[in-house]
């Protein structure tokens, strides 16, 4: 019965070799893409975005690139088109994301890119134009909104807010004031800093920190807008 030792060998072999090809088969995608955002961004490529999802290591990795057609959130989609519209027309893509989460339609604006200088929290003349026209689109719906500040985990060096939290929190009010100012109900409104808490990608480099320096305005769904204390868990 010797051949049997032959035999289980070769089972033994076979089995080590599956298993490292399933092994082999798994990546880490998340630290893969953000290799290749950092190699684009060192060539000077623009990332344009499908979402956050891309790059997510935190909640961010939950929001999905929004489908052509449907609805979100009861937003229709030929509101969600128009914006999309005003995005290429003002070459914001990439700098200005669309998507969706257990949250809702969430709009992602890429702060050091588009709304404000850094360390600052006055948003830029140039950056109206698009917020105007989001809040086109938060007049249509009954959706209730939560503006959401966040930043990267390098430490505020100068300016007047003293850490990220401020920081991050300031941001977001003045784009909630800027949104009054608009004509959307107040009461409609809400604001949010989380400073480096949840973060979209990793802080390992500054290609990377950008997408982590930003403000993400979320038309909640009704669930979620309707009870304060239904707040999706972070």
């Amino acid at each position: 019965m010797r051949w049997l030792l032959t035999y289980a060998d070769m089972i033994t072999l076979l089995m080590a070799f599956f298993i490292m090809l399933y092994s082999m088969s798994i990546l880490n995608l998340a630290r893969f893409q953000e290799v290749a955002l950092s190699i684009r961004s060192g060539f000077g490529e623009e990332h344009q975005g499908r979402g956050l999802a891309a790059h997510g290591v935190s909640r961010g990795a939950g929001i999905r690139p929004l489908e052509a057609g449907g609805s979100v959130a009861g937003v229709p989609y030929s509101l969600i088109r128009g914006l999309k519209s005003e995005i290429q027309r003002q070459g914001l893509e990439g700098k200005v994301l669309l998507g969706s989460d257990e949250r809702g339609l969430v709009i992602t604006l890429l702060s050091d890119r588009v709304l404000f200088a850094v360390s600052e929290a006055r948003i830029r003349p140039e950056a109206q134009e698009i917020l105007k026209g989001i809040a086109s689109l938060i007049r249509e719906t009954p959706n209730d909104v939560r503006v959401e500040g966040h930043t990267c985990s390098l430490p505020v060096r100068s300016g007047p807010f003293a850490t990220n939290w401020e920081l991050s929190t300031a941001r977001a009010t003045e784009v909630v004031r800027f949104l009054i100012q608009q004509g959307i109900p107040a009461k409609r409104l809400s604001a949010a800093g989380y400073a480096d808490q949840h973060p979209a990608a990793s802080n390992a480099s500054e290609a990377t920190r950008l997408r982590n320096r930003r403000v993400e305005i979320v038309l909640l769904r009704p669930a979620v807008g309707g009870d304060p204390a239904a707040s999706v868990p972070r």
